[in-house]
């Protein structure tokens, strides 16, 4: 299966010099990186060349690291059907770059582009309706960058007894456990909840 994949890489790499910065094989698939002015280019020529085939988009997943210059890393993860196979395409984004939306190549990437920019704040240019997909609309904010703030902010939620919509203050409940970590086959030095009548 390697053999393939690194036959996969070569030829990806030749077809389209200048625009793969590196390749390598993780997890049994292929990562591609590249950069935002190719990206279209490498998409394309995965989708339309006759070697790979990789017609169906199945994610683009946003990956938050604050300590890089360039913060964000966006994943594209492509299935080829007809080779049975996976790649992943990765590009690095600053807070300001404008990644190239692929919806024109993939219409699945619709949404994807819309998750990506609503939870990480990642720029899509030329996306045909780039706005908020599962934050309410006034939220402020990012939840899924790593300096999010976990208390601070509202939530909405439908309050049953008043009939609607309200907003209260984000409120983090957490019940707190007391775990005896013994062995699952000494037993426990108390009845556990339940068994009360064995």
């Amino acid at each position: 299966m390697d053999d393939n994949l690194t036959e996969l890489g070569e030829h990806i790499a030749a077809a389209v010099p200048g625009a793969v910065a590196g390749w390598s094989i993780a997890f049994g698939e292929l990562t591609i990186q590249t950069d935002a002015d190719s990206l279209r280019q490498v998409l394309r020529f995965l989708r339309d060349d006759g070697s790979c085939k990789f017609v169906c988009l199945l994610d683009i997943a946003g990956v938050d690291y604050p300590e890089r210059e360039a913060r964000f890393e966006v994943v594209y993860h492509l299935l080829s059907p007809t080779r049975n196979l996976r790649v992943r395409v990765k590009i690095a984004a600053g807070e300001d770059t404008q990644v190239p939306s692929v919806t024109e190549l993939f219409a699945s990437a619709n949404w994807y582009e819309r998750e990506a920019f609503d939870l990480f704040g990642i720029l899509f240019s030329g996306h045909p309706d780039l706005r908020r997909i599962l934050t309410d609309y006034g939220f402020a904010g990012h939840p899924l960058r790593k300096d999010f703030p976990l208390t601070g902010y509202v939530e909405m939620r439908y309050d049953d007894e008043k009939k609607r919509v309200v907003y209260e203050p984000v409120k983090l409940e957490q019940e707190f456990r007391n775990f005896d970590f013994l062995s699952p086959w000494e037993g426990t030095d108390y009845v556990p909840p339940g068994d009360e009548k064995a």
